[in-house]
């Protein structure tokens, strides 16, 4: 069984790794499909996948730059999903409200996840079957840890978290049927964290997002007793290859809800 507690260290090793390149006068380079990457990018990604590789190798690891140059290892019923910095646009502007990103997943499904906000000295994580939990992260260490759940909807509206760089596309038009109390906009996977700690109510994304970006908020949300449903109410998989509408690993819009009830 993989150990949650290895990998919060790889997580936090990761983003000690950021968080030193956050204080240079880093430069910026731009992908294929004109998304940014940074030298933390790459660094955080090759010691995540260095320590996976050694704790778990008979795991794979699909992982957002090495797939962004074509290195996919072979379809698997178990694999893991990395994003090693989520939140690329607000490491550039510099906001704090970027994530380290490790999911696994088991036939479709997010059984276990890890995020880590370094510049927020926050971490979640969660396992199916075990529950979902934070804390803060001190020195390297993890502190005041407890245990999350998502909260049931208020009669008297409902707290919406967002993205903030990205556009609200449609969302505001799919809002109406719900009575939003107040819109939260965050960053990165932080969004997924806020609902499953019960600090909002629900995530709708009916923009672009790849399975390296949700995979470990999902889990989390999962075990903290929320759910991660497309626009047709059916459950977001992993590990979608072949698509013949968009590429490997592409998410369709979804929402995450806190209460089911919701859904």
């Amino acid at each position: 069984m993989v150990e949650i507690a290895r990998l919060l260290e790889v997580a936090i090793a990761a983003g000690a790794e950021i968080l030193r390149i956050y204080e240079t006068d880093f430069t910026v380079a731009y992908k294929a499909d004109e998304s940014p990457v940074t030298l933390a990018d790459i660094a955080a990604e090759t010691i995540i996948v260095a320590a996976l590789q050694q704790m778990a190798p008979d795991i794979a690891v699909v992982a957002e730059e090495a797939a962004a140059v074509g290195q996919v290892p072979l379809a698997a019923e178990r694999f893991f999903l990395v994003d090693p910095l989520d939140g690329s646009k607000e490491f550039i502007t510099r906001n704090g409200e970027f994530t380290v990103n490790i999911g696994l997943i088991e036939h479709g499904v997010p059984v276990l996840g890890v995020v880590y906000a370094p510049a927020l000295g926050r971490i979640w994580w969660g396992r199916a079957g075990e529950g979902a939990f934070s804390g803060r992260v001190v020195d390297g260490a993890i502190v005041e840890q407890q245990t999350i759940c998502v909260r049931g909807a208020a009669p008297g509206g409902i707290d919406v978290v967002g993205s903030r760089s990205h556009g609200a596309g449609d969302t505001d038009a799919w809002l109406q049927r719900f009575q939003v109390a107040k819109f939260v906009p965050a960053g990165s996977s932080l969004k997924f964290c806020l609902v499953a700690s019960g600090e909002a109510d629900l995530y709708p994304r009916l923009g672009r997002t790849m399975e390296w970006d949700t995979a470990a908020g999902d889990a989390i949300l999962r075990a903290a007793g929320g759910r991660v449903e497309t626009l047709f109410g059916e459950v977001l998989c992993y590990g979608k290859r072949d698509q013949g509408h968009d590429c490997d690993f592409a998410n369709p819009h979804f929402v995450a809800f806190g209460d089911p009830a919701l859904a």
